[in-house]
């Protein structure tokens, strides 16, 4: 199963219809907050943390503070908004959608049938999280990722777009507005980056709940295999699985890193409900990389090239330019070079 993709998607997340304010009585509030309460004892990776942010909750929601939350739109933000100052933790989320239906988080159980086909079709809608494969000027590959989804379902587009970027000189990796997703999916398109065999450990999960660590490897069907310099574009919109993929690249010394320090989530979850239309997405684990021993958990992903995010696409494509013209013998290639780099730096070429 894949716990934590349905809502490690932020980056994805479909526009909904606009709906008719729904009106929530003080009961309401009141069951709903202690529903949480208590689902954060059970649930939150810190036990410590979900002790003290309960029980600030209820003493809020007993002091008046929610009172004036009429609508049930206007108390999830209030609540949202509480639980990541309480918490400290960008992924908390509290949502109203009578209609909702959570996932299994049961990492054994396989997903249904229609959970399967339901995470198929959202793929196809967003197109598979690929947003644009460009050959740049300079023969530079260029593969802007929004995030990723189920694995069966993306991972034979993240390997398509690779394919038609296999024979550029290097490859730039846009993951400025990836929010997140399927922690499997990272791997896998990481995998493309080491040679066949070369077995990485990427990233580990703990769950607390489970009381149990899962690991993710490099996949060894993945291909073609890229093994050309990357560089990696990354902005304060960066979160979650968008961080991982480019904190495991940093980690494993394979990309450079270009843009601005990430939004720093780094606690994978999944959406509980609190009854009365309301559910809440509540982190349930945190990540562990095996180089570091740590994560990017409130602190983001630092890029070893620090520059505005507007600007880290012509930045890296600058740095490759350069690179590739102080490597080029062969005159003309040279001379092609040179005016690419000349163009872009004045601004005339896109980068």
């Amino acid at each position: 199963m894949h716990p934590f993709l349905p809502i490690l998607l932020p980056g994805l997340i479909l526009a909904l219809p606009a709906q008719e304010p729904a009106p929530v009585r003080p009961d309401q509030r009141k069951a709903v907050v202690e529903t949480l309460a208590r689902e954060l004892k059970a649930r939150y990776v810190f036990p410590e943390v979900a002790e003290k942010v309960g029980t600030a909750l209820k003493a809020r929601a007993a002091g008046g503070a929610y009172d004036g939350a009429a609508t049930a739109g206007i108390f999830a933000e209030a609540l949202t908004r509480d639980l990541r100052d309480l918490g400290q933790d960008g992924h908390f989320r509290v949502r109203y959608d009578p209609a909702f239906k959570p996932m299994s988080d049961d990492e054994d159980k396989p997903p249904t049938r229609e959970e399967l086909a339901e995470m198929k079709r959202f793929a196809q809608r967003v197109a598979f999280g690929v947003a644009r494969v460009e050959q740049l000027p300079g023969n530079v590959g260029y593969l802007d990722i929004r995030g990723f989804g189920l694995t069966e379902a993306v991972g034979p587009a993240f390997s398509a777009a690779l394919s038609l970027l296999s024979g550029t000189e290097a490859l730039i990796l846009d993951l400025r507005q990836n929010g997140g997703g399927d922690p499997e999916s990272v791997a896998y398109l990481v995998s493309h980056f080491f040679e066949e065999g070369d077995a990485r450990h990427l990233n580990s999960i703990y769950n607390r709940p489970r009381n149990a660590t899962r690991q993710y490897w490099t996949t060894a069907t993945a291909s073609p295999r890229y093994l050309k310099p990357i560089y990696v574009l990354t902005s304060k919109r960066t979160f979650s699985g968008g961080e991982e993929c480019a904190y495991d690249l940093q980690a494993q010394k394979r990309a450079t890193l270009v843009g601005e320090t990430t939004g720093g989530g780094a606690n994978p979850g999944g959406a509980v409900l609190l009854g009365h239309g309301f559910h809440a997405f509540i982190p349930t684990g945190r990540a562990i990389n095996p180089v570091t021993n740590t994560n990017w958990e409130r602190v983001g992903v630092k890029p070893d090239v620090a520059v505005p995010a507007a600007e880290a696409l012509r930045t890296a494509h600058t740095a490759i330019l350069r690179s590739l013209l102080a490597q080029a013998s062969d005159p003309a290639g040279r001379r092609d070079l040179e005016r690419t780099l000349a163009d872009l730096e004045r601004g005339a070429a896109r980068p």
